[in-house]
């Protein structure tokens, strides 16, 4: 199994190079669902972070309130850094097992692992390939605002909370760039999975 990391900032089109490779026949591994599952009601996580951040952050029926608990920590790097040391553990040991489950199911396969703060928790890094999607940070608050209805400010403090541009190429073996169209963006992923093999060879 080849084992490759898909990382990029919020916006930055990393989720349509996701689909494009499991259209390639690669299996994906999303660390966002990842997150989600782990955070589940009646969940150790979740109780932690309701003991952490107090219970204005579950809703009535049990579950995460997101947008309570991103008001909080967006923008506090403390309060962030409190989340992430409770959650990423936690994901860690999850990616883990399913990397494991798709490994036994194809040995040879490719799995991507979609994760966008692979700068920002990099405790463990058995990748074999680092992709990045990168688009400017003002390309990404523009699409913030224009396709999840954020204002400005809270575009700017989405971008900002995470990991610089610097920070994510300085981690690329390969760089998509994902400012252009949407075609654009496609054409180099199929190049990507046409060199795949060459470039993991080079590697091994």
């Amino acid at each position: 199994m080849s084992l490759i990391a898909l990382t990029g900032g919020i916006a930055s089109g990393k989720s349509t190079i996701a689909r494009r490779l499991a259209e390639h026949g690669a299996v994906i591994v999303d660390a966002d669902q990842i997150v989600r599952d782990v955070q589940a009601p009646g969940s150790p996580v979740l109780g932690r972070i309701a003991a952490e951040f107090g219970d204005e952050v579950i809703q009535a029926g049990g579950s995460l309130d997101r947008a309570a608990l991103g008001g909080l920590v967006f923008g506090n790097p403390d309060k962030l850094a409190r989340l992430n040391a409770i959650v990423h553990p936690a994901v860690r040991e999850e990616s883990t097992r399913r990397f494991a489950v798709a490994a036994e199911a194809d040995p040879d396969g490719v799995v991507v692992y979609d994760v966008p703060l692979l700068a920002e928790s990099r405790a463990h890094d058995p990748w074999e390939l680092v992709v990045v999607a990168h688009a400017p940070a003002e390309v990404r608050v523009g699409r913030l605002v224009s396709e999840r209805g954020m204002t400005e400010a809270q575009a700017r403090a989405r971008v900002a909370s995470q990991a610089t541009d610097a920070d994510r190429l300085a981690l690329a073996d390969v760089v998509i760039d994902t400012a252009g169209t949407m075609a654009d963006t496609l054409r180099q992923v199929d190049e990507l999975w046409e060199r795949m093999p060459r470039l993991l060879a080079a590697r091994a």
